[in-house]
């Protein structure tokens, strides 16, 4: 079914057009219709089976009360705050895929993804990827599983790369097959945070930054440090960051 992106102000419309175009979804103008915008989407809210509501998470837990019934049926749910800063997962986020739909939409407006549930956000590892253009999946998960060494995929949380390969086929059908999501930044984003181990040539010529994997992999890991440096095999470089905790 076409996802609904809910606007609860018409401030956010250009932005719930950004992501309405980017999802393949329909945006919904409650002021538009009779009645009150809480009735409104009670009456919408099983129609569809995601909504991105644009707005306030209160707002969306207030909408949202009364409604839910069962994980499995419930439709998936993913808040984006007017200033496009987080995507979060708010309902069904694994049975029924809202944590995927939020990094879609943290991907298209340049925004961070929210997880929550145990089954993701308690994996420890993040992968960045670059990879030169073409390169097959098989070639993918065999840099990604020396880069991992003796730690499993199964602890990989994500996979981030820059956005000149976020549509590179190699790349989603290596995420597709381990059901990992795909985080995408910027080259804005990954030249604010510079530092590499291995400065590449062909890197800086194409994409004009010195290096895509290391950036990426410390990006999606804001607490954490690289596990392993740039790790390359076959036109892959991979490199793998783990979250870690300090107790005081």
């Amino acid at each position: 079914m076409t996802p609904g992106v809910w606007l609860v102000r018409s401030q956010g419309e250009v932005l719930g057009l950004r992501v309405a175009r980017a999802l393949a979804g329909e945006v919904v103008r409650p002021w538009e219709a009779e009645g009150g915008a809480r009735e409104l989407f009670a009456r919408c809210f099983s129609a569809r089976r995601q909504w991105v509501l644009v707005g306030t998470a209160g707002i969306a837990v207030r909408f949202l009360d009364g409604l839910m019934q069962d994980k499995h049926r419930d439709a998936a749910v993913v808040v984006l705050d007017e200033g496009a800063h987080f995507a979060i997962a708010l309902l069904c986020g694994h049975e029924g895929g809202a944590n995927r739909l939020a990094y879609e939409v943290a991907n298209a407006v340049g925004a961070v993804p929210v997880v929550t549930t145990a089954t993701e956000a308690a994996r420890p590892l993040a992968l960045g990827i670059g990879c030169r253009q073409g390169v097959g999946a098989d070639a993918i998960e065999a840099c990604v599983l020396l880069a991992l060494g003796e730690r499993r995929l199964s602890e990989v949380r994500e996979v981030a790369t820059v956005d000149a390969k976020a549509r590179e086929p190699g790349l989603l059908e290596f995420c597709a097959r381990h059901a990992l999501p795909l985080r995408v930044f910027s080259n804005a984003s990954l030249a604010a945070r510079p530092w590499v181990s291995q400065p590449s040539a062909w890197v800086e010529q194409t994409l004009g930054l010195p290096g895509v994997c290391e950036p990426c992999a410390l990006l999606t890991s804001p607490r954490g440090s690289l596990l392993t440096r740039k790790t390359t095999l076959h036109g892959v470089a991979v490199a793998v960051a783990e979250d870690r905790w300090e107790v005081a």
